[in-house]
């Protein structure tokens, strides 16, 4: 998963992003550390956050930009 790097990419902490997401910075960690599973409400989250599709998020493409809404 590209966590990480969209994170750093941003010049976003895990502590604001885990403020963001209403959820323990330790439990964001272990996300980008891949030693918990997201859960697909993080998940739309995160893609919300970023501007991604969650295709991005969990590696399916490359392709950084956002599906169009309908």
């Amino acid at each position: 998963m590209r966590l990480k790097d969209l994170r750093e990419d941003n010049d976003v902490t895990q502590k604001e992003l885990s403020e963001h997401l209403h959820i323990k910075q330790n439990t964001y960690s272990q996300y980008e550390n891949g030693q918990r599973q997201v859960p697909i409400d993080i998940l739309i989250s995160l893609a919300k956050y970023y501007n991604t599709s969650l295709d991005y998020l969990v590696g399916i493409t490359n392709v950084k930009k956002a599906y169009p809404k309908k």
